[in-house]
């Protein structure tokens, strides 16, 4: 049995309610799904949850979709943050999503020495999460922070989170799964890694752990989504 489309809806949502879809949604149902009234589906949000739902009425610009009953309740999720250097457009898209699959809670854009100058729309990037977190069946949606510069990000980095730095070529401890329950972030380099005086700066705050993701150099996408999966690995579901 083919699996149902995933909507996200932000309004709350409860038994019996009748809620509108965007213009997007409404077109990706009818148009490029095929969907026709009286078709189920399930709509969820972080406060929420995920509700069973039938497509009420549908035409080109506009949908609305009838609740029915609650299929999952709000669940805690881990406490993870991607803080990255944007990439080309291409790379930055693919990390935005493959992180959002893993289950990162926030996707921080981060201006290093080595960052190639790179336009980042943040309507484009919020989209992608939408529609990753509607395939993978995960109930939140990531922030994504605007981008800032290394030392602006480390003065107002939170002191009570702990902070993995991806250190190539630096002896420095392998990359463990971190406890879910205890906020912590993972931050990744550029193509060329970071420069000696970032990783000196960094040294200086005590919530910063230096780690090695392997004996392999990485392109920096690789490196993000190998890095969240080994991190997030105790969060996996017994």
């Amino acid at each position: 049995m083919a699996s149902l489309i995933r909507l996200h809806l932000p309004s709350p949502l409860s038994p019996g309610a009748t809620l509108a879809t965007s213009a997007a949604q409404a077109h990706y149902l009818g148009a490029v799904m095929r969907r026709r009234a009286g078709d189920p589906l399930l709509v969820f949000n972080a406060g929420s949850g995920e509700f069973a739902a039938t497509i009420g009425a549908l035409d080109r610009r506009a949908a609305t979709l009838v609740l029915g009953a609650r299929t999952r309740a709000p669940e805690p999720e881990p406490d993870c943050w991607l803080c990255f250097a944007p990439l080309r457009r291409d790379m930055t898209e693919l990390v935005v999503e493959k992180a959002t699959e893993l289950g990162v809670s926030r996707l921080v854009p981060v201006l290093t020495a080595r960052t190639q100058p790179a336009r980042l729309r943040a309507d484009r990037l919020a989209a992608i999460a939408t529609e990753a977190a509607e395939q993978s069946e995960r109930l939140t949606i990531p922030d994504i922070a605007e981008p800032a510069p290394l030392a602006a990000f480390l003065a107002a980095f939170p002191p009570s989170r702990r902070l993995f730095v991806a250190a190539e070529r630096h002896a420095a401890p392998p990359l463990s799964p971190a406890d879910p329950l205890q906020p912590h972030a993972l931050l990744v380099g550029p193509e060329g890694g970071l420069a000696p005086e970032e990783l000196d700066a960094m040294a200086r705050h005590a919530f910063v752990s230096p780690v090695t993701l392997g004996p392999r150099i990485l392109r920096a996408e690789t490196a993000a989504i190998a890095g969240l999966a080994r991190l997030l690995a105790g969060s996996a579901p017994s």
